[in-house]
């Protein structure tokens, strides 16, 4: 293949790539590598894994960013009816793993379908209220909740409330923008609130554990008040300007659990202290910025719904694995986004932002 066509190719992928963000997740994804270089023990193998993931996340980037908007919509209900299909695998031959069946065997790998929900539930929800964009009334939005609430209840029934926390707020940003009447949201958050006696009772042991623990992590230091214990120690004795890469003394020691993965936004802030957080935060203020722009400016329902809910599920995700970290939410094993070593979290990431990145650049979506 000669140089004019491997360029005119290449020209051909790249133009659809969103160039504000791309160069955003590249800031993110340059600190999440000094990072986890540092919070691995400087690990050769750890990083070969690392930049390997982000190689592969970044081909399904490109890749997801070159399909239009209107093949993304119609993949909506296909992608759905799969993951509940595999979710309802998930319930009858998962592996159970650390007391949860959250896993389903294919032969030589096993799969988490809660991730790929993460995706195609926003999916079937905008195709859905795209299609009824004419004449929305209250009852499309009752169809609308009882798509969310077949996966958020087979995940819940994993256990794995983290992710279905996550789902659910997907689903609920989706029936935001679509137009749900602040009425309706108020009267959903007030039974919410009146339900929690009711969903404390429900909770699982160790659910309420987290819980108790994090009201007062002191009460088992060694045991189920560790993690946030050292986290905050860790974020605390960062300071103002950090202790230098690679100089973090909890990180270094061996303090802070999960530090590659779920904690390693404790890492970070004990070498980089402060300054450095209000750096990674603008960042994230950044990227969801430019979301909420494409969003604005989308030429239809679909494009606006998913722009709208890529956008805010980043937001959560950040919000409630920094909460964790320190110390203000509880334990539910969400990771970092474009920071935790994870391909399977980032490769979703990246599924999503390739979406946004095509509703962004093309420029007209055909009907479905």
């Amino acid at each position: 293949m000669n140089q004019p066509v491997i360029k005119r190719i290449a020209t051909r992928l790249v133009r659809h790539v969103d160039g504000w963000l791309l160069a955003l997740l590249i800031a993110l994804l340059t600190v999440s590598t000094a990072v986890v270089f540092s919070a691995s023990g400087q690990s050769a193998a750890r990083m070969f894994g690392h930049l390997t993931n982000i190689a592969l996340a970044a081909v399904v980037l490109i890749s997801v960013a070159n399909i239009p908007p209107h093949i993304l919509a119609k993949a909506g209900p296909p992608l759905y009816a799969l993951g509940v299909v595999l979710l309802l695998g998930v319930a009858l031959f998962g592996e159970i793993r650390n007391g949860a069946r959250r896993w389903l065997p294919l032969g030589i790998v096993s799969i988490q379908p809660s991730e790929l929900m993460k995706i195609a539930l926003p999916l079937m929800l905008a195709w859905f209220f795209q299609q009824r964009e004419a004449s929305l009334k209250l009852r499309e939005y009752g169809l609308a909740a009882l798509i969310i609430l077949i996966p958020l209840l087979l995940v819940l029934r994993q256990p794995d409330l983290g992710t279905a926390l996550l789902i659910g707020a997907s689903g609920f940003y989706v029936l935001f923008f679509a137009g749900l009447s602040w009425r309706i949201i108020a009267g959903l958050g007030v039974v919410g609130a009146l339900s929690l006696p009711l969903a404390w009772s429900l909770m699982h042991d160790y659910q309420r554990q987290r819980v108790m623990t994090l009201l007062d992590p002191s009460a088992d230091p060694l045991g189920a008040g560790y993690h946030i214990i050292q986290s905050t120690i860790a974020i605390g004795s960062g300071g103002s300007f950090g202790k230098g890469w690679l100089s973090g003394t909890q990180n270094q020691l061996d303090f802070v659990p999960e530090r590659t993965t779920d904690f390693i936004f404790a890492v970070y802030s004990e070498e980089f202290g402060l300054l450095g957080n209000v750096v990674l935060m603008l960042l994230y203020i950044a990227v969801v910025a430019r979301g909420l722009k494409i969003a604005e400016h989308a030429p239809s329902m679909f494009a606006r719904l998913m722009a709208g809910v890529i956008s805010l599920n980043f937001f959560t995700y950040v919000f409630v694995n920094m909460g964790m970290v320190s110390g203000i939410l509880p334990v539910v094993g969400v990771p970092l986004p474009f920071m935790s070593y994870g391909g399977t979290a980032l490769v979703t990431l990246m599924i999503g932002f390739g979406i946004l990145m095509s509703l962004a650049t093309h420029r007209k979506l055909l009907k479905t």
